[in-house]
């Protein structure tokens, strides 16, 4: 197996461990500030951000900018796990050797644009912008009190870690 695939699931398997624990009262709850936003919205971003980078148009590229926002992923632990399951398949069914170099349609703040990349780096940008979302996650689930048991958790695999 791809690396990146490998080093993929294993930080996707996170979600997996925290939508196992939460309620769908938790996952939903927005009343941390500054943001406002639940760790049901940031799954659903992840989610929805591999979702559509393991979807190629009929031209053979990515559009980042067409996400579908799976909005029940949101609300409910059930189907965060069942959008879950469908990226953790897809990503399973991925052959090395069948996707290299891609077209990527993003905006990036001025509009869209279309950008040379291969799919490893589109799954290496997906790998560390759902640990980014950890982090937000951490957060909120700190100030929440709910307590998870995965120190590393949010972390870049390297961030230096005290002695």
């Amino acid at each position: 197996m791809n690396m990146i695939i490998e080093s993929t699931l294993l930080t996707l398997k996170k979600s997996k461990s925290i939508l196992l624990k939460l309620s769908n009262k938790e996952l939903s709850d927005a009343s941390v500030s500054p943001y406002y936003s639940s760790i049901g919205t940031h799954i659903r971003h992840i989610f929805d951000f591999y979702d559509c980078s393991l979807k190629f148009n009929d031209k053979g590229k990515v559009d980042l900018t067409s996400r579908e926002r799976k909005l029940s992923v949101e609300v409910c632990c059930k189907s965060s796990l069942e959008y879950y399951d469908i990226i953790i398949n897809r990503l399973n069914n991925i052959k090395d050797s069948n996707i290299k170099h891609i077209k990527v349609i993003d905006d990036l703040g001025t509009g869209k644009i279309e950008i040379d990349y291969t799919f490893d780096a589109l799954l290496s940008q997906a790998n560390s912008h759902t640990i980014h979302h950890y982090a937000i996650i951490g957060y909120i689930l700190d100030r929440l009190n709910i307590k998870i048991e995965d120190s590393g958790f949010g972390y870049n695999p390297t961030t230096p870690k005290e002695n």
